[in-house]
């Protein structure tokens, strides 16, 4: 039995809310058996052969003295001798995991194995997770030790990918690194989100026939997700005047004094300062005719009202992104007047989520010895992705591939190479179509190493029994 089959064991009469609710259930309590059943997501492979005793001088000593000393001598040549080229580390703090909050550095493992899985199965990316414990000795959480954390481990990877820090050391941890590494330092919850949502968005505008330039934006949730996305979407052409962006304490705009008072939250300011230039603060002013509301805030159902959303323009463009539940379910914004929707879930239609940008967006900088991931990388990415839709395919339920879609990956990989060797921001002196190759081998072999493994029962299929008995018991206690 196969997990996307699963769902003809349930009864037909649930309802999209109900049945939302069951599978969030039982993903969880299967992931529980199955990472029991696995102990974890990842392993460590050798790239190279090791036929006899002898091959070992090759590869450790004597022979590996050679190439400690060449990149002693020459730094950059680290990048053809070792892995590096190809290496990402994940790092966290684990205070913002998903929507459960701080779950301390070993409980963020689970997700960033996660990561690196991902990046591996569909970007042939090599990645380790890096959980960290950067509190300060009063155990409040430091941007400052994750900073030298990252900057200490530079030499032995080929981008830095963070993850789940809460803010503002969010934003600050991005920005520092951005300037002080010598590496690319990528932050996925916003650059990552933020790709993903301007993907999706280009498609939606196309099917209403709307330009960007005189759409009237709601942005639910002024965390990192939609900090990113507003930045985005005004390096698009978006008017920042008629960006709105919402937090727990309401509308931000030029009066929030308490986001000025608080230089921690510098980006938040930034924005209270280009944005919302009428300073709407009612809900009635706020979504009375937006065109957009993108919603990044915490879990639902129930987070947006119905009644919000009758407020909006005709047309309206709903994304509700939150996880594990939408902020408010698609069929109910569709009863209140939304034309398009989407949600963080793949299993309604329309999954806007960072998983589909990032093994793309990495793999092409690391295939082209990017120095850094720009603005003009991040908009290339989005681009890429709406592109990969066919305008023949384009619906309201179909307006951005799927992790699975063929050839997706490579496509945005690419893309971004090709605009960093553009921007003349690429260390290494390749042809793109040396590095198409590259990145379409690197994903294949990868996938097709686990093929491999699989066939031969060295990595076992979740076993039948266990899904049935997850359903059995998710029925029960349904």
């Amino acid at each position: 039995m196969f997990l996307d089959k699963f769902d003809t064991f349930l009864p037909k009469k649930l309802s999209e809310t109900e049945f939302a609710r069951f599978k969030t259930q039982f993903y969880k309590r299967l992931a529980w058996k199955a990472h029991h059943f696995y102990g974890g997501k990842l392993q460590i492979l050798p790239k190279v052969p090791i036929p006899d005793f002898e091959s070992l001088n090759v590869w450790y000593t004597p022979g590996v003295s050679a190439i400690s000393t060449a990149i002693r001598d020459t730094p950059e040549i680290s990048y053809q001798l070792t892995f590096r080229k190809n290496l990402v580390a994940v790092v966290s703090d684990g205070t913002r995991v998903l929507g459960d909050g701080d779950c301390t550095p070993a409980g963020a493992m689970g997700v960033m194995e996660g990561k690196a899985l991902l990046m591996k199965f569909l970007g042939g990316i090599d990645a380790i997770p890096l959980c960290i414990n950067s509190r300060d000795d009063a155990g409040a959480p430091s941007a400052e030790k994750i900073i030298q954390f990252v900057k200490m481990i530079q030499p032995s990877f080929g981008a830095i990918n963070l993850e789940d820090i809460s803010q503002p050391n969010c934003f600050k941890v991005l920005d520092i690194l951005q300037k002080e590494c010598e590496i690319p330092v990528w932050h996925d919850d916003a650059q990552g989100t933020a790709c993903v949502v301007l993907a999706g968005l280009l498609n939606a505008l196309k099917i209403v026939n709307k330009p960007i330039e005189t759409c009237k934006f709601v942005l639910f949730g002024a965390g990192a997700g939609n900090t990113g996305v507003a930045n985005l979407l005004i390096l698009f052409g978006a008017n920042p005047h008629k960006i709105i962006l919402m937090d727990s304490k309401g509308s931000l705009h030029i009066q929030r004094k308490d986001y000025q008072q608080n230089p921690a939250f510098y980006r938040q300011w930034y924005l209270c300062q280009r944005t919302n230039a009428q300073q709407f603060i009612s809900h009635e002013e706020i979504f009375t005719d937006a065109d957009v509301l993108i919603a990044l805030s915490k879990p639902g159902p129930d987070i947006i009202k119905k009644e919000w959303i009758q407020m909006m323009a005709p047309s309206a463009i709903v994304f509700a992104c939150a996880n594990p539940n939408p902020e408010i379910f698609p069929s109910e914004a569709i009863e209140a007047g939304a034309a398009i929707v989407a949600t963080g879930r793949g299993d309604f239609p329309n999954q806007i989520n960072n998983s589909i940008c990032f093994p793309g967006m990495l793999k092409g900088t690391l295939a082209c010895g990017a120095k850094q991931i720009s603005d003009s990388m991040m908009c290339r990415a989005a681009q890429s992705i709406a592109n990969f839709v066919p305008e023949s395919k384009l619906s309201a339920h179909k307006i951005i591939p799927d992790m699975f879609t063929q050839g997706l990956y490579s496509k945005i990989a690419t893309d971004v190479a090709m605009q960093a060797i553009e921007d003349g921001n690429s260390r290494f002196e390749k042809d793109i179509a040396a590095i198409e190759n590259e990145i379409a081998h690197d994903i294949r072999q990868a996938q097709f190493i686990l093929k491999l493994l699989e066939d031969n029962s060295f990595i076992q299929q979740i076993p039948e029994k266990m899904i049935l008995e997850t359903i059995n018991e998710c029925l029960k206690n349904f």
